[in-house]
């Protein structure tokens, strides 16, 4: 999952779809001062490329990350070299202080794999905001979201590279497990590989639940930014 490979060709796919980071990030953003207008200080939970935390540290007096896959932390690094990105697990982090709002986005949290795992990472996720603080969190689809034998596919150009991707999507268990298939062509040659990502159809009242549970008020935003919408709680 998220290794070298696809980091290198991550944003190229997801741009040729429409992806605006910028746009999602200035959302989230809008969301959070409504519910604590003073707030000045993010924690972007598996930050990924560093994608979202671009515009949120424009946005913000001060910014961190927490990514678990190195390849994609080393990308933020080089995106945002004066941003602390630090190398952890959403289950289990502590970084010693607190923040004003907390995101988790792109349907991160979906690849936990069990409910008490994702019970773990919001309350380790909301343990690092203030009271008054906002937690946002950006959900996989729920299970009766879930469409078998569904197939996506993207096509990209930037810069000389072109990147193909298709993936197929089938039930296991209770999760998404989707095999995604990759071609990346560019001055070298054509290489391929393949990504097998499995996200948890976790169910719109195990995430209210787990905010509640985890001290925050919570609220569910159908829609945007993506499609599968938000849960915003507020640390009490």
């Amino acid at each position: 999952m998220y290794g070298q490979e696809l980091a290198e060709v991550y944003e190229i796919f997801y741009r040729s779809r429409g992806k605006d980071w910028p746009a999602e990030a200035a959302y989230v953003t809008e969301l959070v001062r409504t519910r604590c207008p003073e707030a000045d200080s993010l924690l972007d939970v598996a930050c990924g490329t560093g994608a979202h935390l671009e515009t949120f540290e424009a946005l913000f007096k001060h910014t961190e990350g927490l990514e678990i896959a190195d390849p994609m932390r080393e990308l933020a690094h080089q995106r945002l070299p004066d941003v602390t990105v630090h190398p952890g697990d959403m289950r289990a982090f502590d970084l010693g202080r607190t923040f004003d709002a907390v995101v988790c986005m792109f349907c991160a949290i979906g690849y936990l794999g069990t409910v008490s795992d994702m019970r773990d990472a919001v309350r380790s996720m909301a343990g690092h905001l203030r009271p008054g603080g906002v937690l946002v969190i950006e959900p996989w689809w729920f299970p009766e979201d879930h469409v078998e034998g569904y197939v996506a596919g993207d096509l990209g150009r930037e810069n000389g590279r072109t990147v193909a991707r298709i993936s197929h999507s089938t039930l296991q268990g209770r999760a998404t497990r989707m095999e995604v298939r990759f071609l990346v062509g560019d001055r070298d040659g054509i290489k391929e590989f393949t990504e097998v990502d499995v996200l948890t159809l976790f169910t719109k009242d195990e995430y209210l639940a787990a905010f509640t549970d985890a001290g925050c008020t919570v609220e569910y935003l159908p829609g945007d930014p993506t499609g599968r919408g938000l849960f915003v709680g507020v640390r009490q």
